[in-house]
């Protein structure tokens, strides 16, 4: 094979690669052999790198507005991906600190596989399968750092090795903040207090969005509901989007009003527990997208991707 025809199938410049399928190019371009394919690859990893960043401050944000939509979201993927391949080969210091260290690395392992005689004819393909390895750890700690819910990285399905360090300011405080209620709700109904953030940040839109009264009152109303006729509490009323055959309709709806946070979990968890209609729910809340799922069924929502953002929000965003 010449020259030129290993130099293009090395190169990596036309390939976005942000999937984790893609690693296997990223680490046969590392053991390609030479600075120019090692230098592909760290700007691979860098343009990954920050599109994960991003994809995660996108999860950490309700997108659930009149605007949104599969095609939006799909744009938005790809307006980020290209973001991010744009910023690597401007350069964000990330691809040269990485060529910096694992160039180090090649020189440490070809003095260490070198030795004396034949053995060194051997130490470009020796440290290269060290970079490739070396490579592959980063990346499962900068997806870990990332906030990303792979397993194939090592991350729990239901997102319980997010970290409190990873999280969004506003994301770790809501949570910080109705933990203790979320606790009490989950000894009541068996489902895990993470799962009930999860879907209070979607209703509430992180506590941006709590539905209050004309006067400002707030309802602590976390998780939408409204007040039927068997309702005998207080109530206010807002202006909400439903859902009819799929189109997004402004309706303004009573909702149920409490005295507090903690009165909100209560009246939550006594729902669920108490209504036929969400039995399958409490008997299939074992992992995130069960529950999310779940939950759409029942008809908790008429969102028809509620149980997607559910599930993104409770894997992707809440600490376990």
């Amino acid at each position: 094979m010449s020259n030129s025809q290993t130099t293009t199938t090395n190169d990596l410049s036309g390939k976005f690669s942000l999937d984790l399928r893609d690693m296997g190019s990223l680490k046969q371009s590392a053991r390609a052999g030479s600075p120019e394919a090692l230098k592909t690859a760290a700007t691979q990893f860098e343009a990954m790198f920050v599109n994960m960043m991003l994809k995660t401050m996108r999860d950490a944000t309700p997108q659930d507005g009149m605007m949104d939509s599969q095609q939006t979201k799909m744009f938005t993927t790809m307006l980020d991906q290209q973001t991010s391949q744009n910023l690597a080969k401007k350069g964000m210091g990330l691809a040269d600190m990485l060529v910096r260290q694992l160039a180090a690395k090649t020189d440490a392992q070809a003095l260490a596989l070198g030795g004396e005689g034949g053995a060194a004819s051997d130490s470009s393909g020796g440290s290269f399968n060290g970079i490739a390895s070396l490579m592959d750890a980063k990346l499962q700690r900068a997806i870990s750092a990332a906030g990303g819910a792979s397993s194939s990285a090592g991350i729990a399905a239901d997102g319980s090795t997010v970290s409190k360090g990873s999280q969004a300011p506003h994301v770790r405080n809501f949570q910080d903040k109705l933990s203790a209620h979320a606790e009490e709700a989950s000894k009541v109904t068996g489902i895990p207090a993470k799962f009930m953030l999860g879907q209070a940040a979607l209703e509430s839109g992180w506590g941006k969005r709590e539905i209050k009264g004309r006067d400002g009152t707030n309802s602590y109303n976390l998780f939408g509901i409204k007040a039927g006729s068997d309702w005998k509490g207080k109530v206010v009323e807002a202006t909400t989007t439903e859902y009819v055959n799929g189109k997004a309709q402004t309706k303004v709806e009573r909702f149920r009003a409490y005295d507090s946070y903690a009165d909100s979990f209560k009246d939550y968890a006594k729902l669920l527990a108490s209504n036929p209609r969400y039995e399958k729910v409490l008997a299939n809340a074992s992992d995130a997208t069960s529950f999310a799922q779940g939950l759409q069924k029942a008809g908790y929502a008429t969102d028809p991707n509620y149980a997607t953002k559910l599930a993104s929000i409770i894997k992707r965003s809440l600490a376990g």
